[in-house]
C-alpha cells in the first residue's frame, strides 16, 4: 500500500492529536495538520495531500468557506474533501452535499475505523 498523505484542519488541538495518532497508527498515512482554516488552504497548496479533513466550525474562517476557496484555486481544487462536523441534521447534510464536499463524518468520529472510512473515499474517487 502506498502512503497516503492527508491535511487534518481543525482549531481543536485534542481532535488533530487523536486523528492524526489514529491515521498513522491504523492506516499508515502521512498526516499534515493546520489549526484554522487560512493555514490549512496555505497547507494544501503546498502540500499537496491527497485528502483533507477539514472542520466545519472553525474561529477564522469556517469549513464550507475554506472549501469553496479550495475549490476556487487550481492547484487545490481537485483534492477531496471530508467535512468533520459535530452538527450532522439532515439539512447541514443536504448544504454541504450541494457545495460537492466528498463526504461528511460526525464528531465525535471512530479512531478504530477513520483510516479505513477515509480509504474507501480515496478507493471510490
Amino acid at each position: 500500500m502506498t502512503l497516503k498523505r492527508i491535511l487534518i484542519v481543525d482549531d481543536e488541538a485534542d481532535i488533530r492529536t487523536v486523528a492524526q495518532a489514529s491515521l498513522e497508527i491504523m492506516g499508515d498515512w502521512e498526516v499534515i495538520t493546520a489549526a484554522s482554516g487560512h493555514e490549512g488552504i496555505a497547507k494544501a497548496e503546498t502540500e499537496k495531500p491527497d485528502l483533507i479533513l477539514l472542520d466545519v466550525m472553525m474561529p477564522d474562517i469556517d469549513g464550507p468557506t475554506a472549501f469553496l476557496q479550495l475549490r476556487a484555486n487550481p492547484q487545490t481544487q481537485n483534492i477531496p474533501v471530508v467535512l468533520l462536523t459535530a452538527k450532522v441534521q439532515a439539512a447541514d447534510q443536504r448544504r454541504f452535499a450541494d457545495l460537492g464536499v466528498t463526504a461528511v463524518f460526525a464528531k465525535p468520529f471512530d479512531p478504530v475505523t477513520l483510516s479505513d472510512d477515509l480509504m474507501a473515499i480515496l478507493d471510490r474517487g
